[in-house]
């Protein structure tokens, strides 16, 4: 291991491989700033760039450079304009753009940065000393445990919804599960749900329900309510203040920051689970630890609500090296582009990689301490110049919003049925969030109804029957975790009315 990474080390510091880190890191994050173009799309675009390197270390950097960095970059743009376009960044939006809407656009984005920092190279630690053994881990989740993990990922919808709005929590996850059904599913070869629309067959896709539930209602609040604007007393406009985080900040995002390294990590670890899980799970987990004032702000400008996804997404990045390296099983969708790539370049992954190829191996995770340091090196001196875009005046705000929203939507399946599902979606969402129901769960709902299903349909048809849920002790224990998420708030209610109670008829 130590002769790996000596290799490993004399592999990454060559000015080849060092140019390749930041020219990775640089697109990476550039791209992940633009709504609706993701890692995917860039990976995709930059494999035969890649192939043409020829050198597999450098290209492998190179492309992990542009995954990291694209999940690094994406938090600007859910913070400055509510337009999550990567998956991943989905959570940051939920305490981040309220931030910025209060005045704290800087102070956002530097919470943000600092957790990416911190969770990629916690992920990078513990990527480089448990690797062989989290492999052998991972290999004990079966559809069964999969399965158990998606419905533990629904039933802490509680996290996302504020005080009285579990049932209209509950109505928006089902909706969501309801719109994941649309198209053809892993399980059957028939079109479901489509209506008769062929370009419906292949199902609904993320890039444009994230942008019809954030970014377009955004930009018609925008046109519909005036006091929105940038010289609104809500603080967006004016000056850029509050860059650097205080010392109480500090303390209380520290904590957050330690956990969600390690479970964001762990749960990238899983094949297929990734950073869009992670960030949830790791929302959902501080909001229901949180007690008092701290759990209320969630949702309104919490800086822990921040800091935990945005660690979580980062940490969960670099764990999904692991089944992709040592097991040659991608861990998300980003990592199955990556695997491609690794064939192409002639380098099997697997087990036998470590051995037969250690100085690519451990290449690729030394280069993960360097990326993650070059990317807080590009990103913080910028901080200022990235928050003025809330400094953009209303009447070009909007456009700049619609246009990026438009183009993610349809480069996403290269279609116009896709702006017309943006158009009909988003106005629909604006109706609601006029009404008040919250449009986080509808996408959570969404993105783990699908794996919900294929996982439930492979796990009966190994077991002939539901017997899984009870006889499989991991999957237990996590169906078990559900339900004590399902009911842990009313619990906890409960609770502080007795507590209040208790306290009124003492004096």
């Amino acid at each position: 291991m130590l002769e790996g990474i000596l290799a490993g080390v004399t592999t990454a510091l060559t000015l080849q491989n060092l140019i390749m880190v930041v020219a990775g890191c640089l697109i990476g994050t550039l791209i992940g700033m633009l709504p609706g173009l993701g890692p995917m799309s860039i990976i995709a675009i930059m494999i035969p760039v890649a192939i043409k390197i020829g050198d597999p270390s450098a290209a492998l950097i190179l492309l992990a450079g542009v995954y990291y960095g694209a999940i690094f970059g994406g938090s600007t743009s859910s913070i400055l304009i509510n337009a999550p376009g990567v998956a991943g960044t989905v959570a940051t939006s939920f305490d981040g753009y309220p931030m910025a809407r209060q005045g704290k656009a800087g102070k956002a984005l530097t919470i943000a940065a600092i957790g990416s920092f911190a969770g990629g190279t916690v992920g990078a630690v513990l990527l480089m000393g448990f690797a062989p053994a989290l492999a052998s881990v991972a290999l004990l989740f079966h559809s069964a445990e999969y399965f158990a993990l998606m419905v533990v990922g629904l039933s802490a919808i509680a996290a996302f919804a504020g005080s009285g709005q579990v049932a209209k929590a509950l109505m928006m996850t089902v909706l969501g599960v309801m719109l994941a059904t649309v198209g053809e599913s892993a399980q059957f070869n028939a079109p479901r749900f489509t209506m008769g629309i062929q370009d419906l067959q292949s199902g609904i896709s993320f890039i444009t329900l994230a942008m019809a539930l954030f970014a377009l209602p955004e930009a018609l609040y925008l046109v519909l309510n005036p006091a929105r604007s940038n010289t609104g007393k809500d603080g967006e406009g004016g000056e850029i203040k509050d860059l650097r985080i205080t010392r109480e900040e500090a303390k209380k995002i520290t904590p957050v920051i330690g956990r969600q390294s390690i479970q964001g990590f762990l749960i990238g670890v899983m094949p297929g689970a990734g950073a869009t899980i992670a960030s949830f799970l790791g929302y959902a987990v501080e909001r229901n630890i949180a007690k008092g004032e701290d759990q209320k702000e969630f949702g309104k400008g919490s800086i822990k609500g921040l800091a935990a996804p945005e660690t979580a997404n980062n940490a969960a990045c670099t764990g999904s090296f692991v089944p992709l390296l040592t097991l040659g099983i991608p861990g998300s969708g980003t990592t199955a582009i990556l695997l491609g790539a690794l064939i192409a370049l002639n380098v099997t992954p697997g087990p036998r990689l470590m051995v037969d190829n250690p100085s690519i191996f451990w290449a690729v995770i030394i280069s993960m301490y360097i990326g993650n340091v070059v990317l807080l090196i590009l990103n913080l001196p910028l901080i200022p110049y990235i928050a003025k875009l809330l400094q953009i005046p209303r009447n070009y705000l909007i456009p700049f919003i619609l246009f990026f929203t438009m183009m993610g939507s349809y480069i996403g399946q290269n279609n116009a049925t896709e702006l017309l599902l943006l158009t009909g979606m988003g106005l629909v969402a604006t109706i609601m969030r006029f009404a008040g129901f919250p449009l986080a769960p509808m996408l959570i709902g969404f993105i783990l109804g699908q794996l919900l299903e294929d996982n439930f349909a492979r796990a009966m048809s190994l077991t002939d029957g539901v017997s899984f849920m009870w006889e499989r002790p991991m999957t237990l224990i996590l169906l078990i975790l559900a339900v004590v998420l399902i009911f842990l708030p009313s619990f906890r209610q409960q609770l502080a009315m007795w507590r209040r109670r208790g306290v009124a008829e003492g004096d």
